[in-house]
């Protein structure tokens, strides 16, 4: 489920936030998942073309969407607080477990993983700040090539792309079809954004 916009603009689809133009919508074929992808998103992302991590709330039915950062309106989590799922949140915090197959198979339960979506300091704030999210376990894949996101610069030596690092956790969890189709998505949405500010 996709957040949102506040304040709309109506030259640009209200799904993916391009202009009409360059719409993704009609790149995205749903994947279905075991993976419950649970997205934490700062409020100033919302209706940012820029954004990956909506990604995939287009691609997988199965996520969610939870807006932080909204004056008066507190988050609620207590819906990722299900024992017949573990929850992993993808962050590179201090307690951080290189992701593997390994861990999947040590047990039989789905996996929610929770992912923050902002700028480094919105990210790291929400995981500090949000307890379900503080004790959870956290993880990233490993590394891997270069991020090919062109739109915004990486703060962090070796980052990703929201949905970039997604698609890699994907690819261990999941497999390797899930982390295509993000990627391919990823891509496709890259080059259309450039198209669209190279036609300003």
């Amino acid at each position: 489920m996709l957040p949102v916009d506040p304040s709309p603009n109506p030259k640009r689809c209200q799904q993916c936030y391009l202009r009409h133009a360059n719409c993704l919508c009609d790149a995205v074929s749903p994947v279905t998942l075991q993976t419950h992808i649970a997205l934490i998103m700062h409020r100033r992302e919302v209706g940012k073309p820029s954004n990956t991590g909506t990604l995939a709330l287009q691609l997988f039915p199965n996520s969610s969407c939870y807006v932080r950062g909204v004056a008066h309106e507190p988050l609620d989590l207590s819906a990722l607080d299900q024992p017949e799922r573990r929850t992993w949140v993808l962050f590179p915090s201090d307690t951080v477990e290189l992701l593997s197959r390994e861990m999947v198979d040590e047990d039989p339960r789905p996996i929610t993983l929770v992912v923050p979506d902002g700028s480094w300091t919105q990210a790291r704030r929400a995981v500090r700040r949000e307890p379900i999210l503080s004790a959870a376990r956290h993880v990233v894949p490993p590394t891997g090539a270069q991020t090919r996101y062109r739109l915004r610069h990486e703060h962090v030596e070796g980052g990703l792309a929201t949905a970039e690092a997604v698609a890699r956790a994907l690819g261990i969890i999941e497999g390797p079809e899930a982390q295509a189709a993000l990627e391919a998505l990823f891509e496709t949405k890259v080059s259309r954004i450039l198209n669209e500010l190279s036609g300003r």
